[in-house]
């Protein structure tokens, strides 16, 4: 993720001789999601890896998830009760879908894992502790939840082993859904247990006593039964204290949200009760949104950390609720009777809304509430190396639009361009009055009639107040053009405006369709279409925003043909369509990893768009009925011709920044 300006060696002022010392209000800075594995990390190299470890280092992280290389582990275990390598190629995801195998959500897509990945992975991981522990980190391993390979239910007849139905509406296809988990009330989940967690220590060594374990995460058990969820929780703890005497079993505490209709006082407490007190540390995910600390009287006594989620998908959309970062760490640590142990950074992706991450990684040592705007002051100063009295006026602007959302909507990013509305909009028509953007050259045109059932992009600030805060930004260029930090928050911050200037843009197109106005519909698309063309020319002038980079990575880590047209079908795949592959099926996740990467926008969400306009014009033409299962099998279809192309795309930047923002705000703003 973006840092602030690097001062030069000897600038700094010197430290006074008795120093500055500041200790930590609570014990505990944990870092990461079991999905930033997937999202973020999926390609990196060791080079890539120690300058992250380093910079959890310097933001005081001292317990962060290390997840890699486990299925290698998970070989070596599973063979020892008569699992095959072939039966495991059924049972590993590919490279960037690892994650959610490991949660039991879907299995073999993208796959298999070659001996080659296998190996490195574990290699890689044995750095990553090594480096983590040099660090004074104490790092979390994973622990056996119970999601096995179907091959066990053949060997193991008399298992108790559930099949799981369709997550997520994954297509229904058996090579990749319905997973298996094996319920741990049964004897043989005590012994995988056990043998998992000797393993990691066998090739780690004693480098932790904490384990994550999300049994019950999006599956809930069997039956609500308080005395049932009790002695399932026991049978967890127990598999990882046979392993490891002082284990101490984190859990993510997002069960407790997403399934809060099962999830009740006497449920979460035969969970959190099941385990010997000070055994169990819950992760509040969501606290920054929807803290759940408050309302279950502090997990009742079990210790906890106090979370910011933030971030869905590994999207980039500019969000944040800085207030509650600012405040809601402290509110809970001084609260009665608080069982408060530490904060977390959790968000699903990384490498964005670096103000967010500098604020939340602070709380960590922060023993009052942060005054934000005087922090924002501080914060623009370090981050483009000198101070600007535009900037600060702009960042003002930004806390209080931008980086306040507090209406608790979790899905933030919806803009059309990266998330394009899959609907007809021929049978969704009633009277309304609606009024097309005013554009270069034409009037305002008032048209009666529009969908009051319209796509809705998740919008909780002014979209003007934005705009000015982008000029407040491209008034300091002259000043601050030579600061990295500066030309990638000024794009970042073009591509917002411009972003939610598109979704308008489709929504006059779709208003035209309905209204029948073909000229009025042509022009629209086709500004929809341009808005494409130059937010990817804008994104293409800082190399934090190229699908290159993520694709060339993957294929970095390749030692044959064959490796590097999987690993590159699983990086395109994931960031997406994710598993259609069907004509006209739609999975509920296309998209759901959607990027605003130069690359990605020209050659993939522009020809879908297009196509689908293309498909609205012929029906005014014609004058025939929207044929939207048409559109379907044609961007499907390109999708997947899309995610199994080899296409290089560029790693460096082309382009000037700031000119090229100037000259957009001209064009569409002025």
């Amino acid at each position: 993720m973006q840092i602030g300006s690097v001062p030069k060696p000897g600038s700094l002022p010197r430290v006074k001789e008795e120093g500055v010392i500041i200790r930590r209000p609570v014990p505990w800075n944990y870092y990461q999601n079991v999905v930033t594995s997937s999202y973020s990390y999926v390609w990196w190299n060791w080079e890539r890896w120690e300058k992250e470890i380093d910079w959890m280092a310097l933001q005081g992280i001292n317990m962060p998830l290390a997840f890699t290389g486990q299925e290698a582990i998970w070989q070596k275990v599973f063979m020892k009760f008569n699992i095959s390598a072939e039966d495991l190629d059924d049972f590993f995801g590919g490279p960037a879908f690892l994650a959610w195998a490991r949660m039991g959500n879907l299995h073999a897509w993208g796959g298999p894992l070659s001996q080659n990945w296998l190996d490195k992975q574990l290699n890689l991981q044995k750095q990553i502790l090594s480096r983590m522990l040099e660090l004074g980190m104490t790092p979390v391993l994973p622990a056996f939840s119970g999601n096995v390979p179907a091959a066990l239910k053949k060997i193991y007849p008399a298992a108790n082993i559930t099949r799981l139905g369709d997550w997520n509406t994954v297509n229904k296809d058996p090579r990749w859904c319905c997973t298996y988990l094996l319920n741990p009330s049964d004897p043989l989940f005590l012994e995988i247990g056990e043998a998992f967690i000797r393993q990691q220590v066998k090739e780690y060594g004693d480098v932790t006593d904490i384990y994550n374990c999300d049994t019950f995460n999006e599956n809930l058990p069997p039956t609500n039964d308080a005395a049932y969820i009790s002695s399932l929780g026991t049978a967890v703890y127990k598999a990882m204290s046979k392993g490891d005497e002082d284990a101490v079993w984190l859990m993510q505490g997002w069960l407790f949200y997403s399934d809060s209709h099962f999830w009740k006082p006497l449920q979460m407490k035969a969970l959190l009760h099941s385990v010997p007190f000070g055994k169990m540390i819950v992760l509040d995910l969501f606290a920054d949104v929807k803290p759940i600390w408050r309302t279950s009287s502090q997990f009742y006594g079990t210790p906890y950390v106090w979370c910011m989620l933030h971030n869905f998908g590994g999207n980039i959309e500019m969000y944040g609720i800085l207030d509650s970062i600012s405040s809601g760490p402290v509110d809970a640590r001084t609260s009665e009777n608080s069982t408060m142990v530490g904060v977390g950074l959790c968000m699903e992706g990384i490498e964005h809304n670096p103000v967010v991450f500098e604020l939340m990684s602070e709380m960590a040592f922060r023993s009052e509430k942060v005054h934000v705007l005087e922090w924002l002051k501080t914060y623009s100063r370090r981050r483009y190396g000198k101070a600007s009295h535009h900037i600060e006026a702009a960042w003002k602007i930004l806390y209080h639009t931008i980086y306040n959302c507090t209406d608790g909507i979790a899905d933030h990013n919806t803009d059309f361009i990266v998330k394009f509305p899959d609907w007809d909009p021929s049978r969704n028509s009633e009277d309304r009055i609606h009024s097309f953007l005013p554009l270069p050259g034409t009037r305002r045109v008032l048209f009666q009639s529009a969908s009051s059932n319209m796509p809705k992009a998740h919008i909780w600030y002014s979209p003007k107040k934005v705009i000015n805060a982008l000029q407040l930004f491209l008034e300091a260029g002259n000043d601050l053009h030579g600061s990295l930090t500066y030309r990638y928050d000024l794009v970042d911050l073009t591509r917002q405006v411009l972003s939610k200037l598109a979704n308008q843009v489709y929504i006059d197109a779709i208003t035209a369709f309905q209204r029948k106005h073909a000229d009025a519909l042509n022009l629209h698309s086709q500004i929809f279409i341009q808005l494409i063309r130059d937010i990817d020319v804008l994104l293409a002038s800082d190399d934090n925003f190229l699908l290159g980079t993520w694709l060339e990575s993957a294929k970095d880590l390749a030692v044959n043909p064959k490796e590097t047209k999987q690993y590159e079908w699983n990086a395109r795949t994931q960031v997406t369509m994710w598993y259609d592959t069907t004509t006209t099926n739609q999975s509920q996740l296309h998209d759901y990893a959607n990027k605003f990467w130069s690359g990605l926008l020209e050659d993939y969400y522009l020809p879908r768009a297009s196509t689908y306009f293309d498909h609205l014009v012929k029906s005014l033409k014609e004058n025939v009925s929207l044929s939207i299962e048409e559109w379907r099998k044609e961007w499907i279809a390109f999708s997947n011709t899309w995610q199994a192309s080899t296409k290089i795309y560029p790693t460096k930047e082309s382009g000037d920044a700031l000119a090229i923002s100037r000259d957009l705000y001209t064009k569409y703003l002025a």
